[in-house]
């Protein structure tokens, strides 16, 4: 069954795939689903800047924890496009989606231009308490143009940065979300330095 509420602007969908039934404890098995679309026009909300936030926060503890810096690079490119992938087009959030996109496509490219043919491409996981796994195969970056790429990709990424600073400028509200991911890409630099 599912159920769709329109209210003043905002989109609301409920799907119920269990019912309980009547007198039924609340450790029953309803199940729900739902889904809340932010309004064109009132910027975003604070709890979805901090899960853009939070997820930049785990492409760098997740690329940081590859035993191999060859795949860094790519590994950063490949959680980039996860992250765009989760925004929903149309919503406040598409011009940061299309800046993580290119971000990320900019990034693959850097890496496959670099190619170490020495190196398998290969998939990324983590397991333990938040398991994680990459989408694709990671591209190495051959050892000697490791520094180089680094650089680039830096420059990639504080392009990513500018672009969404100066998007948001006028705007208080979007500005100081805007920000706060600009922040979150920063802090992802670290791992380019090495």
């Amino acid at each position: 069954m599912f159920d769709r509420f329109i209210s003043a602007g905002l989109a609301l969908g409920v799907a119920v795939t269990g019912v309980a039934p009547i007198g039924a404890s609340a450790q029953a098995g309803l199940n729900v689903l739902y889904t809340v679309i932010v309004p064109a026009g009132d910027f975003g909300s604070a709890q979805f800047t901090r899960y853009l936030v939070s997820s930049l926060s785990s492409a760098k503890a997740f690329c940081g924890g590859l035993d191999n810096a060859a795949y860094r690079v790519d590994c950063l490119a490949e959680r980039l496009e996860v992250v765009s992938d989760t925004i929903p087009e149309g919503s406040d959030y598409d011009e940061v989606r299309q800046v993580f996109n290119s971000a990320s496509v900019d990034m693959a490219r850097l890496a496959r231009n670099n190619r170490d043919p020495n190196l398998p491409k290969g998939a990324a996981s983590r397991g333990g308490d938040s398991p994680a796994q990459s989408t694709r195969p990671l591209t190495p970056v051959s050892s000697a143009a490791q520094a180089a790429v680094g650089q680039q990709a830096i420059a990639i990424l504080e392009q990513a940065q500018t672009q969404l600073l100066r998007s948001a400028q006028g705007a208080s509200r979007r500005s100081i979300q805007y920000a706060q991911i600009a922040q979150a890409i920063d802090s992802t630099k670290v791992l380019l330095r090495s």
